[in-house]
């Protein structure tokens, strides 16, 4: 089974304060002058597949806030590997079996899982009991009762919880975010965005396996156009009605390879969405009363870029998303500023997605959704 992973540790890590072991060694003034906002928060990547590997990794180089303390794999071989190359000490390398002993290491604040879908709920369900903060991949998991088992762990062991939702810490997202919330192209009247690349790889692929991600296309680029549909109207939808087309049975054998949907809002706003694991797609447009805004890419791992009917050409200095993400959550444990992408985010999508399916099942039959009192918009 493939295995994906979460970061990988900076040789500048060992400037930033490890945790209270390296808090003991200082001396008496030093420590406490040392306050919370100094720390770094140490992070343990469970699972060490491509997403750790050329993105995770290289981002948790360049966070503020939080580092690489350890990793968990089932691979043997890889545990020498990462030591060597992140500067990993040996009782910061875990395995699936002994992964509940982290409870033990204090010089772990944070578990990021990221390994397929379907194991998601039972390695944050897991860090949480072990008294950790847990960062899950997208999406939180493969049903809404599983999302609600993880919320339910992390309240009940007082940890945080965020999704990783990259594009939430995106300055590009919260432009967008601000031209609907101050109405600069007057009301948000119609959305239109697209999430899908052409998938080639071995069919064979945990992505493909419906027992291991929970769904095909919809599960995986699809989350980025439900977010971006809400957070180009600025609300949650209110129905959803869906469509599913196949091209390619013989590779797409037990996931859905291309989907569409429609969604309304409350103000009277509607949007389409598009995913495809067969199809490129990458773009958010915006039709407002008084004019247009874009982002085309709009979900990549950048350079993103955008326009509006004003002409202008949205640019912000480049700077890796993960990063960002990482950084956000970091600062929410350390000194309380906002989850960008709490636990009821994913929950709320998951949902969605759900209303997606049944809609499809359905026949394209319209699902009304009941999302107004979860408290989660953007």
């Amino acid at each position: 089974m493939k295995q994906l992973t979460r970061r990988s540790f900076n040789g500048l890590a060992g400037k930033g304060l490890l945790g209270s072991a390296l808090i003991a060694n200082m001396p008496l003034a030093n420590a406490l002058s040392t306050n919370k906002n100094d720390k770094k928060l140490g992070i343990a990547l469970v699972g060490l597949g491509s997403y750790s590997t050329y993105q995770l990794a290289p981002s948790l180089q360049e966070t503020a806030h939080c580092y690489l303390a350890g990793i968990v794999t089932g691979t043997k071989s890889k545990e020498a590997i990462w030591q060597e190359k992140y500067n990993i000490p040996k009782k910061n390398v875990y395995n699936y079996d002994n992964f509940d002993t982290i409870a033990d290491n204090d010089s772990i604040d944070i578990i990021y899982v990221v390994l397929p879908n379907s194991m998601h709920a039972d390695f944050c369900i897991r860090a949480a009991k072990a008294g950790k903060h847990v960062i899950c991949e997208k999406p939180m998991a493969i049903s809404v009762a599983e999302c609600d088992a993880i919320i339910n762990a992390c309240n009940e062991n007082n940890v945080k919880l965020a999704v990783g939702y990259r594009m939430q810490s995106d300055p590009y997202t919260n432009e967008v975010k601000k031209y609907v919330r101050e109405k600069t192209f007057g009301d948000v009247k119609f959305v239109s965005s697209d999430a899908g690349y052409i998938s080639k790889g071995n069919p064979d692929q945990w992505r493909l396996d419906k027992s291991l991600s929970g769904g095909g296309a919809l599960m995986n680029m699809g989350v980025y156009s439900i977010q971006t549909s809400i957070y180009g109207t600025g609300q949650n939808p209110i129905a959803v009605s869906a469509q599913e087309f196949s091209t390619r049975p013989e590779y797409f054998k037990d996931t859905d390879e291309t989907i569409t949907a429609q969604f309304k809002f409350a103000n009277g706003a509607v949007a389409h969405m598009m995913t495809s694991h067969n199809s490129n797609g990458n773009r958010l447009k915006c039709h407002c009363s008084k004019g247009w805004f874009e982002l085309d890419p709009a979900h990549s791992y950048g350079p993103i870029s955008g326009t509006t009917s004003n002409g202008d050409i949205l640019k912000f200095p480049h700077k890796k998303q993960q990063a960002l993400q990482m950084d956000d959550f970091a600062k929410h444990i350390l000194m309380g500023t906002k989850n960008v992408a709490p636990g009821e985010m994913g929950k709320r999508d998951m949902i969605i997605v759900e209303a997606i399916y049944k809609s499809i099942d359905e026949g394209g039959k319209e699902q009304l959704l009941s999302l107004g009192n979860m408290g989660i918009v953007s």
